[in-house]
């Protein structure tokens, strides 16, 4: 075999790598979605959970009036951005009680010379937050695309599920925006501003 056609060989093969791992990275987060949705981890649709405080369908449903104001829970608020743009929340941190709504607004900029989608992922610290940290209204729960210099903001709705430990005094919500459907720059190396203080 002449060395011409084991280099085809080779090029061919390393076509199929690439190829097959830009594939993967767009369906990154539709395999995630369907993860979540599979084991109940980091779910970022509430369309299959019956949420206390409302329903995330507008279906009448009676809203939930027991919060419970024995406690205070510190929400910290934390942004990751796997791309050149700008991406924070509002305030830093919280205090709410477990049953109560709050709302937080981030604030997101494509500082880009070009139109870019893409769609926010959550985590909760410590983990066994996850499962009674319930979004109402969240912009993680679509993807969304943004012109060249838009900047927008977008809420997150919460109640904190008064079946939380008592153990657990302080949640942090974190978010990584990832692009969908482009190429993955490297992730800015700016920290982000300071923010107000905790509010009650």
């Amino acid at each position: 075999m002449s060395i011409r056609t084991e280099n085809i060989k080779m090029v061919g093969k390393l076509a199929v790598v690439a190829a097959g791992m830009f594939g993967f990275g767009y369906a990154l987060v539709p395999i995630y979605k369907h993860i979540c949705e599979m084991t109940g981890i980091n779910i970022l649709s509430l369309s299959e959970r019956q949420v206390p405080g409302g329903s995330s369908t507008g279906g009448d449903v009676k809203l939930n009036t027991q919060v419970d104001t024995s406690r205070t829970i510190t929400v910290e608020f934390d942004a990751n951005s796997r791309g050149p743009w700008e991406f924070k929340p509002a305030l830093r941190s919280v205090q709410v009680h477990p049953g109560e709504l709050a709302t937080v607004m981030y604030e997101f900029q494509n500082v880009q010379n070009r139109r870019m989608s893409a769609q926010a992922i959550p985590s909760y610290a410590p983990n066994q937050a996850a499962a009674h940290f319930n979004k109402i209204e969240c912009f993680c729960f679509q993807q969304y695309t943004l012109e060249p210099g838009e900047k927008k903001q977008w809420p997150v709705a919460f109640v904190i599920d008064p079946r939380l430990s008592k153990d657990v005094t302080t949640i942090t919500l974190s978010y990584t925006f990832f692009e969908v459907g482009g190429k993955m720059p490297a992730a800015p190396t700016a920290a982000l501003p300071p923010a107000a203080g905790p509010r009650t």
